[in-house]
């Protein structure tokens, strides 16, 4: 008997395993930890992050774009950089937060998520992503007012 999982994708393939857009963000970590490794830690990765957000197709890249800003602006002291092939701002070399492009994996919508370092905690329970269609004024304040908390 097998100790792999027979898993169904939301579009009714059956795989085992891994993904290939699964298999794919582990090689572009692989990818940024021996490149990290080979540059030091004090190295500029923002290039990085513009270069990766202006390689998505619409509207990832336009979120991705504006979600960049409103990052910059409200906590400067975030240093983007790329985590799985996804633009992330990490402090003290500890990632906060990340943006999951929609096309990454095929999903309906792009997300703002969370890590554990990010102090978010509300009570026993609390969101750690956020599904993203557009950014408008009021979800660009709420995203700013989160990143406050997270680093708080």
């Amino acid at each position: 008997m097998s100790n792999t999982t027979k898993t169904t994708t939301a579009k009714g393939q059956k795989y085992d395993g891994f993904t290939e857009e699964e298999r794919d963000a582990m090689k572009e970590r692989a990818k940024e930890l021996k490149t990290g490794a080979r540059r030091g830690a004090k190295a500029d990765t923002e290039s990085e992050v513009l270069a990766k957000i202006a390689e998505m197709p619409e509207p990832d890249r336009v979120i991705a774009e504006r979600l960049h800003a409103v990052i910059k602006e409200s906590v400067p002291a975030l240093t983007p950089k790329l985590w799985y092939g996804m633009p992330a701002y990490a402090r003290n070399g500890k990632m906060i937060c990340f943006f999951q492009p929609a096309a990454k994996f095929k999903a309906r919508y792009a997300t703002l998520g969370f890590s554990d370092e990010a102090n978010l905690d509300e009570g026993a329970m609390w969101p750690a992503s956020y599904a993203l269609t557009e950014l408008t004024p009021d979800v660009e304040a709420r995203i700013a007012a989160l990143l406050t908390q997270a680093v708080s």
